[in-house]
């Protein structure tokens, strides 16, 4: 998911380092719905260069069909970069002729808006909902606000948003008027779907691998520990099966009340269970400074984890460079 010092809130408290950014500093981290051409993938993070925007991940995941950006700049420039890689994605991604094991319900699947430095959640708020208008109006795909950007309560869970994915949410807006989307539609845009834009506080997402192809036991886990179902708060968790290994993917939401090495060690519980272990773990984007736990064990696993380009705040300092356009 980069000069004044600034300060990086992820959380009620602020953790002070040196960065690179003038002024309010926001995040974004929108999740595009390919992750196995790459030729696609790189146009659509090239279309998001905006003067004042900085390039800090992405990646893209061919099991999963899906790509993560991690962006970070100005409000408005970021606002801009998010709005042209939307309008990318819906030129190149057909959902009509994609699959993959993530739900999706667009081509730009999800575009969460991140207070960073100098700017609030409810700002963000803001954001979100200037994005998902100018998306509409560019790109004719209709919007769904979530998290503290949602317009009803009942969409403040990214799931309910998602429920159904492109091809049931297709059915359901034909007769259900309560699922059309908060701007634009009344449908969906016929191959790229429609677009949840958000504002959230920061969020990691982490995978665990185990040696063994055993999906149930993955999605027993998943059901235990996901807050939805009572588990740990702050933790979103699907089981799937990844690269011929049974795979737990989680977003964790809540980092003070749910720290990784917590998730860790209730998933290494809950597997004994099964007679298995975590083998492998992996984080998709930014791990924040106050995360890093050097020496823990679930840092142990981690498949070429580089602390420079891995953790928010040096690559803030150090962002990468943006890929040609094609």
């Amino acid at each position: 998911m980069g000069g004044r010092e600034c300060c990086i809130s992820l959380g009620p408290d602020q953790h002070k380092v040196k960065g690179s950014m003038n002024g309010p500093v926001v995040e974004c981290v929108p999740n595009f719905s390919e992750g196995a051409d790459a030729r696609k993938v790189g146009a659509i993070v090239a279309a998001m260069r905006v003067a004042g925007v900085h390039l800090l991940d992405w990646s893209m995941d061919a099991a999963h069909n899906r790509s993560i950006v991690t962006i970070a700049g100005d409000p408005a420039s970021v606002v801009e970069a998010a709005v042209r890689g939307a309008g990318k994605a819906a030129q190149l991604i057909d959902l009509t002729r994609q699959q993959g094991v993530y739900p999706r319900i667009g081509a730009a699947d999800v575009i969460p808006f991140v207070p960073i430095s100098g700017i609030k959640l409810e700002q963000c708020v803001l954001l979100a909902r200037q994005a998902g208008q100018e998306i509409w109006r560019r790109s004719n795909v209709p919007v769904y606000f979530y998290g503290a950007a949602a317009a009803r309560p009942d969409r403040a869970s990214l799931e309910e948003v998602r429920r159904g994915q492109f091809e049931g949410l297709l059915k359901e807006i034909a007769k259900d008027s309560s699922r059309r989307p908060d701007v634009g539609g009344p449908g969906l845009h016929p191959t790229a779907g429609a677009c949840a834009v958000g504002a959230r506080k920061f969020l990691v997402a982490y995978n665990i691998y185990f040696d063994s192809a055993d999906v149930a036991m993955v999605r027993a886990i998943a059901r235990e520990i996901r807050a939805a179902s009572g588990g740990l708060k702050g933790v979103r968790a699907m089981g799937a099966l990844s690269r011929g290994r049974a795979q737990l993917a989680m977003d964790i939401t809540d980092l003070e009340a749910t720290p990784l090495s917590k998730v860790f060690g209730t998933v290494s519980a809950l597997a004994l269970r099964h007679k298995a272990a975590p083998a492998e773990g992996e984080v998709i984007g930014l791990l924040p400074e106050s995360a890093y736990e050097r020496d823990s064990e679930w840092m142990r696993q981690l498949i070429g984890f580089d602390p420079p380009t891995k953790i928010l705040e040096r690559r803030l300092a150090a962002p990468m460079a943006w890929p040609e356009g094609t």
